[in-house]
């Protein structure tokens, strides 16, 4: 008789799973398999998985569970933090994330999307639409936000890639990804450096010259605070806006009655953006550290305890969504925690979203005909969930 699978090993095979091709393809057939065994689910000894979308719902919110990492058991057991890691919005708790959500700003996307439009039509043919459209375009947004010249957009989009493979789970980076990030996050922190000395002593109407002159009450951002910020938007607004405008372009173009209704019914587009992120979001994991013991759904979860919550696998709950596994461009999708929750909501949302509603329109207007050309080629990546390659015939 074969023994039961040890908490342990719950953990250990989720992630060995995760590295490979088939599940990167498709994850939701494998997040079912976790599903319904318990609201919270141990497996590991301070690991824990929420899938459904209540459970995630409700700990997105939890006053008493905290995105700092360095608040997790493991680093109070004696893996000490690194003293210059530069804390991000992404792992920070208020007062520090409440002062430093409201900074951000929006760029013109209209001018930006027209441009690259243009080329592409003028291309024609089969072409990547991830290399042609949806990576340029947010890059270009973000050097627009931060006034970063038009001639660096190429090393960002390098940069930026790497950072990305930080925000996977520790247990899928290789020491080759690891020193690659390590690389990114000093170009670019560097760079950055640079560019914010360069404003300080002339500023420009860019948000980097925005936030070094900001000055409430005598709380003004550190130029450490300022960097960190403008590599989190490079995450946060960059690379999910590239997985948004891949991941729903290849929804539609794989569910053609779909793609069909959004022609005849223009203005569904805006819903529609909701539904491509429930269906395949760009983000398909965050965590949370308990901060102190807690019951949570009948589970003693103890202090330093880490709870995955498994954005993906909530946005295909049935309890949640009918059909969840079918694509619906009428359904009201609104529910969706793609972009997480609560004070922690993606400091990115609103202009991915603004993004990718301007994208869908102008790809849907102007390419009457696109249709998948080959098999997509997933990136190597799992928390942010995209493509490398989509290649499509206009």
């Amino acid at each position: 008789m074969s023994q039961p699978a040890t908490a342990p090993t719950m953990a250990d095979n989720f992630f060995l799973e995760a590295m490979k091709p088939a599940f990167r393809e498709d994850p939701y057939p494998f997040y079912e398999r976790f599903r319904g065994s318990a609201p919270l689910l141990r497996v590991a000894d301070t690991i824990w998985f929420a899938l459904g979308h209540a459970e995630v719902t409700a700990m997105l919110r939890h006053p008493l569970l905290s995105t700092d990492e360095q608040q997790h058991a493991t680093t109070e057991a004696g893996n000490a933090p690194d003293p210059n890691r530069t804390r991000s919005l992404l792992f920070m708790d208020p007062p520090d994330h409440t002062r430093l959500r409201g900074l951000v700003a929006r760029a013109n996307t209209e001018a930006i999307t027209a441009e690259l439009i243009e080329a592409m039509s003028a291309r024609r043919g089969t072409l990547d639409l991830i290399e042609a459209f949806a990576y340029p375009l947010p890059v270009r947004v973000i050097c627009t936000l931060l006034g970063v010249p038009a001639r660096d957009e190429a090393i960002f989009t390098d940069w930026s890639r790497g950072v990305a493979r930080s925000v996977d789970p520790s247990i899928l980076r290789t020491p080759e990804v690891e020193a690659a990030i390590v690389e990114a996050r000093k170009g670019l922190s560097s760079y950055l450096g640079g560019l914010l000395a360069e404003r300080r002593h002339r500023p420009g109407d860019d948000l980097l010259s925005a936030l070094a002159a900001v000055d409430v009450d005598g709380d003004s951002i550190t130029a450490r605070e300022i960097v960190s910020l403008a590599q989190l938007l490079l995450v946060a607004g960059h690379e999910t806006t590239v997985n948004l405008i891949g991941n729903g372009a290849l929804a539609l173009l794989r569910a053609p009655d779909q793609l069909a209704q959004l022609r005849r019914q223009p203005e569904l587009i805006g819903p529609a953006i909701d539904e491509f992120l429930r269906f395949d979001g760009p983000v398909q994991i965050t965590q949370r550290v308990a901060m102190e013991d807690l019951d949570l759904f009948g589970q003693k979860v103890r202090k330093g305890d880490e709870i995955m919550l498994i954005l993906g696998a909530a946005n295909r709950d049935p309890a949640a969504f009918a059909e969840p596994h079918r694509l619906d461009v009428t359904r009201d999708a609104r529910k969706h925690v793609a972009f997480g929750g609560g004070i922690h909501h993606c400091l990115g949302a609103a202009l991915a979203r603004m993004e990718g509603l301007i994208a869908f329109k102008a790809m849907i207007d102007a390419f009457p005909t696109m249709a998948l050309a080959a098999p997509p080629t997933r990136r190597p990546t799992f928390t942010l969930r995209g493509l490398e390659m989509l290649l499509v015939a206009l």
